[in-house]
């Protein structure tokens, strides 16, 4: 096969994957991996994809692609989204806040639920744009290029204009007295303004952030309504949330 041709196959799969790995075109194409990384390393130039470890992704998922591998806890965290996908209803109104967490509870969101999503989050709003039955109303400002999230006072005033069902926090910190807490000065302007916005608050939490404290609040602990982390509601980790009434998943 011609190099012109293959490339362009190369081109038709990634637009119909969005991800691929470099052996499994080496399988598809009938070519050596050497050669297929020599066309990806060619095409990136050409700013016809973007190269990711094992594989390309398209341009555009650049924008918004979280590298799998670089980010921590992947099994507790896929663990937590699919207990709080359990509170999702039809017809609902969310606000999901920023985080590799919530990134992997935006993923395991079912594609037939009907809802109006409200973030900030750039790589969480484009995750949602394959969810057909799924509104998404990002809310903009000044963009962080590090965390691809919008910040400043714009976002604060927009969620003060919001009322929503749910929101689901990504968690910096929480501690049975301090509640949640982040060390962000913006992201916690932000993310009161997300709990004042809506009516349940859910906290998802890995247990690395269990008893922990940073410098400013966002929410005390009997504001939650559910923390969420990839333990049992029985482990002993969580007694003295129990113990105050924070119900647990």
């Amino acid at each position: 096969m011609q190099k012109d041709k293959r490339q362009d196959l190369i081109v038709e799969i990634i637009q119909a994957e969005g991800k691929v790995a470099t052996h499994d075109l080496a399988k598809k194409l009938l070519v050596s991996e050497d050669t297929v990384r020599r066309d990806l390393n060619e095409m990136a130039k050409k700013g016809l994809l973007s190269k990711v470890h094992g594989g390309a992704i398209s341009s555009i998922q650049k924008l918004y692609y979280y590298n799998d591998n670089v980010v921590k806890n992947q099994e507790e965290k896929n663990c937590i989204a699919k207990k709080a996908i359990g509170l999702l209803q039809n017809g609902m109104s969310i606000i999901i806040s920023d985080g590799t967490t919530n990134l992997a509870f935006a993923r395991n969101i079912p594609k037939h639920l009907k809802a109006t999503v409200f973030t900030y989050c750039l790589p969480i709003a484009m995750e949602l744009t394959a969810h057909p039955e799924i509104e998404i109303i990002f809310l903009g400002g000044k963009i962080e290029k590090k965390s691809m999230v919008s910040l400043g006072n714009e976002v604060v005033d927009k969620f003060s204009n919001i009322h929503a069902d749910i929101c689901f926090l990504g968690t910096g910190s929480i501690g049975h007295r301090e509640g949640i807490t982040e060390g962000s000065y913006d992201v916690s302007l932000i993310k009161r303004s997300i709990v004042t916005a809506s009516d349940m608050v859910i906290s998802l939490a890995t247990s690395n952030k269990l008893g922990k404290r940073q410098s400013y609040t966002i929410c005390k602990p009997l504001e939650i309504n559910y923390l969420i982390t990839e333990l049992e509601p029985s482990n002993h980790r969580l007694s003295e949330f129990s113990k105050i009434g924070v119900p647990l998943l």
